[in-house]
């Protein structure tokens, strides 16, 4: 076995059973994957977003720090990194959309930069309905889109990570993206 993925394993689980040590061991052999993770998320952004990639993987530790999790391994951490960073996101359309309705917000003519941001924002938020329904029907598919799209992961890596054959994983990902954009464009 690798030893920093070793590390990393043991490091998740001290940190779940309540070091909070274990914590600031983790962040250096964890944090260049947290930065690709974020990039593949702003990738999908507008450009000028207020939220860089290292604000984006920050925001996202500070919510899971608050919550009590145990990690199986790196790559199920990375997912719940995976998810809180894109419930960031979410939360930030919001914001955006209801400063857009009126929320304090000045009047300023932007022309197409706004109309650019309020569409983005606006697909980010239909994705995250649509995620949501679709996890009701069937979680593990929600967690191939993440782990596929979000965080970049190949199918035999997501594969391994379910514990199935790439093969269903490819099946499955066909699957969810065209569940997903059927879902987004009848809304």
């Amino acid at each position: 076995m690798n030893e920093p993925m070793h590390e990393i394993t043991k490091l998740l689980q001290a940190w779940s059973s309540g070091d909070t040590q274990a914590l600031d061991r983790l962040m250096p052999l964890v944090d260049r994957e947290l930065h690709k993770i974020a990039q593949h998320y702003m990738a999908n952004e507008r450009a000028g977003h207020i939220l860089q990639t290292t604000a984006l993987v920050n925001e996202a530790l500070i919510r899971l720090t608050r919550e009590s999790m145990s990690f199986e391994n790196r790559k199920h951490f990375y997912g719940i990194v995976a998810r809180r960073m894109r419930q960031v996101l979410c939360d930030y359309a919001k914001e955006q959309s209801a400063a857009k309705r009126g929320a304090g917000a000045k009047q300023v003519d932007l022309g197409v930069v706004i109309e650019e941001r309020l569409e983005k924002s606006k697909e980010l938020l239909m994705l995250e309905q649509a995620l949501i329904k679709l996890g009701h029907i069937d979680e593990r598919k929600v967690t191939i889109i993440e782990c596929r799209f979000f965080i970049g992961l190949n199918y035999d890596e997501i594969a391994e990570l379910l514990g199935t054959s790439a093969t269903t994983v490819q099946r499955e990902w066909r699957f969810a993206r065209s569940w997903l954009k059927t879902e987004m464009t009848a809304t």
